[in-house]
């Protein structure tokens, strides 16, 4: 077995725009709209220290101070809620406080997603880290992370998550060439290509926004030039990690089969919503009996 050193960071690319989501995300990070009554990027947070990661770090950009508030202690609304004896609601209050140890960097000039994970060198040195993009909620109930970060215990180098998609959408995604390794669910990633036109795909498993990166990662982005959209890819990289293993060990991937929601699309935004309100014990049955009357009067 491989010796590698533990897991305790994550970084969470917290910079953009929300453009898709305007004029909601005016002045509102697109990290902070709900899902049911919890900002997407706790639903992050939590999933990283699930994961065994205590350290967090976000990169963020202009009019992104409400993320760093929303991890931070509120006394006037604490103290308003002792007084009206509010212990419930208080609890939620105080939960998003005490999850991790919240770390923040400015990205600057929003350059992609390598360059936002380049930014996050000087906090995370020479150890290995986990990135999380907020746009994807996984479910605690499928802990793609926490597998993840045992494969790169095993095997050493960088890990990315993968999950089959119909192959006309793999031009959205960064695509994976593997290999088998003798585990269903763990592949050896051979190649990479960020959002390839279907006739030139190598598979139809697409990147999803989990990665445990080997810290030469870093090196290799501050050499990379800006690719696909003039960004610094994060893909382009992870290339040229697969490219030569000296460098900084094998790449591999797992192969996701569990449940996903896309906050960053619209329609996937509102069916999370409704999925995740749908299996909450306190708001699901009354949620599910009004949606089929609501879906049987509209059909």
């Amino acid at each position: 077995m491989t010796q590698t050193p533990s897991i305790t960071k994550a970084v969470i690319p917290a910079a953009g725009l929300g453009t898709r989501f305007l004029p909601a995300t005016k002045a509102t990070p697109k990290e902070m709209l709900p899902v049911v009554d919890k900002p997407a990027i706790q639903y992050v947070v939590e999933e990283a220290v699930a994961a065994g990661l205590s350290d967090v770090l976000m990169i963020t950009g202009r009019n992104k101070r409400p993320l760093e508030d929303h991890f931070d202690r509120n006394y006037e609304l604490e103290e308003a809620l002792v007084r009206k004896g509010d212990d419930e609601r208080l609890a939620k209050v105080q939960e998003s406080n005490d999850l991790a140890t919240m770390h923040y960097v400015r990205q600057g000039d929003p350059r992609g997603l390598g360059h936002a994970v380049l930014c996050a060198a000087p906090h995370v040195g020479d150890q290995p880290f986990a990135v999380l993009l907020g746009d994807d909620l996984i479910d605690p109930r499928d802990p793609l992370l926490a597998r993840m970060v045992e494969v790169r215990e095993r095997f050493g180098g960088s890990v990315i998550a993968l999950m089959e998609v119909e192959p006309s959408q793999i031009h959205l995604y960064g695509c994976a060439a593997v290999g088998p390794t003798g585990e269903s669910d763990v592949v050896k990633v051979t190649g990479l290509v960020e959002k390839p036109e279907p006739s030139e795909a190598p598979s139809n498993l697409a990147i999803i926004g989990r990665y445990v990166l080997d810290p030469a990662v870093f090196g290799i982005l501050a050499e990379t030039e800006p690719g696909r959209g003039g960004e610094i890819q994060l893909t382009d990289a992870l290339q040229k990690l697969v490219q030569d293993e000296r460098v900084g060990g094998p790449v591999h991937g797992v192969v996701f089969k569990g449940r996903r929601y896309d906050t960053g699309d619209r329609g996937d935004y509102l069916r999370a919503i409704v999925r995740l309100a749908c299996e909450r014990d306190d708001l699901g049955p009354d949620f599910r009996t009004w949606l089929r009357s609501y879906v049987s009067e509209e059909m």
